[in-house]
């Protein structure tokens, strides 16, 4: 029965779900409200609502992100995507059997996210030498990142997060392998699916997904940017007072709308193009390549009084100037610190040593005062400056994706001698897992202490590899379930279920179980969603005098499938753009599959693990 308590934990979740739906706030943001909240209302103790913060796995998630960390350091995720290019050939089908099975291979082990990230550019390049559509793989890449998920207990959070769950309730947990199995079968019947489904996908963006996404050229990109009649060349001629003056100090784009993009400037008897930041100091006869589209100043007015000289601009510039400026597309990633803020208010040319001349949004280029423009997830940026700063754009993975350029060895994977060592403590860190003598958490620490010692990740690398949003948003979530356990809500829940499904056998109360999971995880994180569910299902076991296992398997399968929107999942939303796909694409291929993952699920779970 419902008392003041309970409404106000279920208003809380509510707010919560919309908040989260909404976007305006990060999550982790919303989950460190919802402790406030819970402590500020006294619904819960300070202990118990802070009590995600000694949960082991919590320790044991940020541990992985670092393993994780350790093998793209060392190449052995780009070594696998080397291979498979090599493998594939210029077999699509080949191409799509291998690209999931090793996706979902390589994220049992490593963070998914970051497994699509790694592979998007690899399945970009693969498309363009095969002149087909990006579009027939990325959904497939993406649907792989998110059936890694159920290979093994540490392929994502939610998969912990259940077993903990259970071990608290039940006093046992899951084992290593405890999903592989309905995981390995969801893989290869995926595999099938997708054969057939990716003809549907073809022309997921009309005529220009075949060629949207395909190596380009400068021409390219400036006709793609609509770059042409923007910029403009302006000498510095001997009075004008940007001589000896620092760009910053200059306040162009502030006071005429204009972005200084590059700059000619003669040494050793040829003109080459410098790198341009904010503490450039500009000299006599330099020449400023200058963005004007956001000015409303006269030209011929802003060059006689800054004494500067007009010089012609070809349309081949940029290809004739290829040596020593580079061009490349740079894709957001979801959790990008860049999101909701402009690029002035990131210092992005200080930061990175490149200039954002071009914005696509969906597939259109924005126009007007780019820098004041608040950046969205899926914007595409096209930055402009020296190849070996735009090269070291691929240290920043936790930023954006670098689309169209070949990962450099050296720049990617700067421990690559390590490799070797970096699949030893991996090995590891799974043999002492397997042992169930040493705690998960602790397994994953000592991988990451040797890791260290290996040289295959340096400190600071192993502190930027943790997802710290991914962890707070498991910490704020967990007192909803300890709110609903105290107050009443579990059970309220529970026999709600009951009443619906109980009559009708616990098979189709797995069912049950799985669809409320499933749309619950539309509009909140498949980690958040597991938190919630977790504890019902467990208690739902027990209404029904059955085992839990089945019940929390479910759970956790049906928290992985996230295959029906593209906001369902962030390996989804990576794939939105480089695969050229509308909402409805996820919708038409997401949903059928979906229902196919649960009726695997509803046969599978009983029959390995039963009542």
């Amino acid at each position: 029965m419902l008392n003041s308590e309970l409404i106000w934990v279920f208003s809380l979740l509510l707010i919560a779900i919309v908040l989260f739906a909404m976007g305006r706030l990060r999550m982790d943001v919303v989950a460190m409200l919802v402790i406030i909240a819970f402590v500020l209302s006294g619904t819960l103790t300070l202990q118990d609502a802070l009590m995600g913060f000694s949960d082991p796995n919590v320790v044991l998630i940020a541990a992985l992100f670092v393993v994780g960390e350790g093998l793209v350091r060392t190449g052995v995720a780009y070594q696998v995507g080397d291979w498979l290019m090599h493998v594939a050939g210029q077999s699509e089908t080949r191409m799509l059997i291998l690209l999931m099975a090793t996706v979902a291979l390589l994220g049992a082990f490593m963070s998914s996210t970051g497994i699509v990230a790694i592979f998007i550019p690899v399945v970009l390049n693969v498309a363009a030498r095969m002149k087909t559509s990006p579009a027939r793989l990325m959904m497939p890449l993406a649907f792989a990142g998110l059936i890694s998920g159920m290979m093994t207990l540490v392929a994502t959070p939610p998969n912990m997060v259940v077993s903990s769950e259970l071990t608290r309730l039940s006093g046992q947990g899951f084992s290593f392998f405890t999903t592989t199995p309905i995981g390995v079968v969801v893989l290869l019947v995926g595999i099938g699916y997708m054969l057939l489904a990716r003809f549907l996908l073809a022309n997921a963006d009309g005529d220009n997904s075949k060629d949207v996404w395909k190596r380009k050229t400068f021409r390219d990109l400036i006709r793609d940017y609509r770059l042409t009649g923007r910029a403009r060349r302006l000498a510095i001629r001997a009075g004008s007072p940007f001589i000896g003056q620092r760009l910053d100090d200059l306040l162009l784009r502030q006071r005429y709308g204009a972005n200084v993009v590059g700059i000619e400037r003669w040494q050793r008897f040829r003109r080459i193009m410098v790198s341009v930041a904010g503490n450039t100091e500009l000299r006599l006869n330099d020449v400023l390549l200058i963005d004007m589209s956001a000015s409303d100043v006269n030209l011929r007015d802003f060059c006689f009084s800054q004494r500067l000289e007009p010089m012609v601009l070809r349309g081949e510039y940029f290809s004739e100037q290829s040596r020593d400026v580079g061009m490349a597309e740079v894709l957001l990633v979801p959790d990008s610190g860049l999101l909701g803020k402009t690029l002035q208010e990131v210092g992005f040319r200080s930061r990175y040593g490149l200039t954002v001349v071009g914005i696509r949004r969906g597939n259109e280029a924005l126009d007007g005062a780019l820098a004041d423009e608040p950046l969205q997830l899926g914007d595409v940026l096209l930055v402009i400056g020296d190849w070996r700063n735009i090269r070291l754009l691929h240290q920043h993975k936790q930023l954006f994706i670098v689309l169209n350029l070949p990962a450099e060895v050296d720049e990617v994977a700067p421990a690559r001698h390590q490799a070797p060592h970096a699949l030893f403590c991996l090995a590891l860190m799974v043999a002492m897992m397997l042992t169930d003598e040493i705690p998960n958490a602790v397994a994953a620490l000592i991988a990451c202490l040797l890791m260290g010692q290996f040289r295959c990740i340096d400190m600071e690398s192993a502190y930027r590899a943790v997802h710290w949003p991914s962890l707070l948003l498991i910490v704020g979530m967990m007192p909803f379930a300890q709110a609903l356990q105290q107050t009443g809500g579990v059970s309220l829940i529970v026999k709600g279920l009951m009443e619906i499904a109980g009559d009708a056998g616990p098979q189709f109360m797995l069912v049950c179980l799985f669809v409320i999971c499933a749309l619950i995880g539309l509009f909140i994180s498949n980690t958040a969603t597991a938190v919630l569910m977790a504890p019902i299902a467990v208690a739902a076991a027990e209404q029904m005098q059955v085992s839990p296992y089945p019940f929390a398997i479910t759970i956790a399968i049906a928290a992985s499938s996230a295959f029906m929107t593209p906001v369902s999942s962030p390996v989804n939303t990576l794939v939105l753009m480089p695969g050229g796909y509308r909402f409805s694409d996820f919708v038409r291929v997401g949903v059928p599959f979906t229902a196919l993952v649960m009726l695997i699920s509803v046969v599978m779970i009983p029959w390995l693990y039963p009542f």
